[in-house]
């Protein structure tokens, strides 16, 4: 602990953001430019270095936070770096978009603000690169043996990472034309640059790790080629598949899900624009799905110029303060929280976006077949119960679903080769230990065994980075002990792990 009165007289003070209006109006990232290290290491003090850091047990990654903040706490940002890649292949992913779960179970939030993890974090990791600590790491001796790799965003990047640097010769899949998943095509510029996820990418590759983009295993490539040409494989494809809402005028032209118009924002460049009918510009729009995608949806839609942009909310308006049923330290409390975009449209215009406890009714069409208005209904805050004579009309000329996600493509030319099963969830099955299907035999006992593992939203469903990232590493590590017998790999969590709620 460096200053023991630290978190006594320190306030929390976050580092500035640029100004909503100014960064509304490009695709920077919200912080870029701004990192101010004296700031964040005064804030770092703050850190009181519990006995017991409830902080590790709300980050599935285990992070050794009250480690790393006395190293930033004195400029030691080296050692602070190689802290924080102890335990985390990607800090700054978890950086950018963690909605940082440690903050919510910091000791000193039960009577104070808690300390600024997130942003600490992403300083550390940015000096890691500025000052060239982050470096390959290349594997001292090769096991002989190969592993597979299904998908590439932040669980299958993990599991390639570690599994390259343990001796494994890894090829990672993935079936969109550049590697990534929703890192890639999913998280809007100014949420995270892809000059972030390319760094990463390019250490992989420096590391020995082998990237095969726009290869569709179970379609493109036989699974069953793929089994037999590997000694593992580690299926991290996501979940990728929306939720779908069933009512009256969804099939109007303009009702997209929120992964189509994000995609197209994401891919787009000054010689290949956004299609005229997955733009915002000049469009009124609503979004229906009060989360994080839907928050990126409002980002991208303001940068793009729409007309007015609202955001459907089915459930009631948060409060300020944790509810007695959400008692410290659980993690991410429902507390009324403004994210980046929200303060953008209120920049612009004036109002928070939001409609709580809210509920489609219907689309209604023009004649030609397009999306012209949404009617609403509002809902009980308790059951949800539409309440009668509350039924509202509001214009849309591009509707964007954002309504969470029920699993992995359950693809046949995927599943079936691999053993594969869906659970009720509609994730992938798997052992405690991320496999497939129980493993009775392994490699080195000289059978020819082939073992299919799982990670990520794949078996998981829909979820944070952090526990991507977990995952992949945990995979990993049940990979290696499968080839191997044994491994020194660290495995943070195993697949039956939940958040503390």
């Amino acid at each position: 602990m460096t200053d023991p009165a630290g978190f006594l007289r320190i306030p929390r003070r976050p580092t500035p953001s640029r100004p909503p209006g100014e960064r509304a109006r490009d695709w920077d990232e919200v912080y870029q430019g701004q990192p101010l290290l004296p700031l964040v290491s005064d804030q770092a003090r703050r850190c009181m270095d519990c006995g017991v850091p409830f902080c590790h047990g709300a980050c599935p990654l285990g992070n050794l936070i009250p480690e790393w903040n006395v190293y930033a706490t004195h400029g030691d940002w080296a050692t602070a770096a190689e802290r924080l890649h102890a335990t985390n292949n990607f800090p700054e992913f978890t950086g950018c978009l963690c909605p940082a779960p440690c903050e919510d179970s910091c000791v000193l939030a039960l009577t104070d603000e808690p300390v600024g993890i997130k942003q600490i974090e992403q300083t550390v990791a940015e000096q890691a690169w500025a000052g060239g600590y982050v470096s390959p790491l290349r594997p001292t001796r090769l096991s002989g043996r190969s592993v597979a790799v299904v998908g590439s965003g932040p669980a299958g990047l993990a599991a390639a990472q570690q599994l390259t640097r343990a001796g494994h010769a890894v090829t990672v899949y993935e079936r969109a034309d550049r590697v990534g998943g929703l890192l890639r095509y999913g998280i809007p510029d100014f949420k995270m640059s892809k000059d972030r996820l390319d760094s990463r990418i390019a250490q992989m590759e420096e590391e020995g790790t082998v990237f095969r983009p726009g290869v569709d295993v179970g379609r493109g490539l036989d699974a069953d080629r793929l089994r037999s040409d590997h000694d593992a494989v580690v299926v991290a494809t996501g979940a990728t598949r929306p939720r779908e809402l069933h009512c009256e005028g969804r099939t109007l032209r303009g009702v997209h899900h929120a992964m189509e118009y994000l995609t197209a924002a994401n891919r787009a460049t000054p010689s290949c624009p956004v299609p005229a009918a997955l733009s915002a510009r000049g469009k009124d729009v609503v979004i229906v799905g009060g989360g994080d995608t839907g928050s990126d949806c409002l980002g991208t839609a303001l940068r793009q110029d729409a007309a007015s942009v609202v955001q459907l909310d089915i459930n009631p308006r948060p409060g300020p303060d944790r509810t007695a049923d959400e008692p410290w330290p659980l993690v991410h409390p429902r507390i009324h929280r403004l994210s980046h975009a929200h303060e953008e449209a209120l920049a612009r215009d004036g109002a928070d976006p939001r409609a709580f406890s809210s509920v489609t009714v219907r689309f209604d069409g023009d004649p030609s077949g397009a999306v012209r208005a949404l009617v609403l209904n509002a809902v009980a805050p308790d059951d949800r119960r539409p309440l009668p004579g509350t039924n509202r009309e509001i214009p849309a000329q591009l509707v964007l679903l954002a309504l969470g996600f029920r699993g992995p493509d359950q693809d046949p030319g995927l599943v079936v080769p691999l053993g594969l099963t869906a659970t009720d969830q509609g994730t992938f099955a798997r052992t405690p230990d991320f496999a497939a299907l129980p493993v009775a035999a392994t490699p080195w006992e000289g059978r020819g065994t082939t073992a299919v593992f799982v990670a990520g939203d794949a078996g998981r469903g829909a979820s944070l980075v952090v526990w991507a990232i977990a995952e992949g590493r945990a995979a990993a590590a049940a990979a290696d002990r499968f080839l191997r017998g044994a491994t020194e790999l660290p495995a943070p969590i195993r697949a039956t792990d939940r958040p503390l709620a």
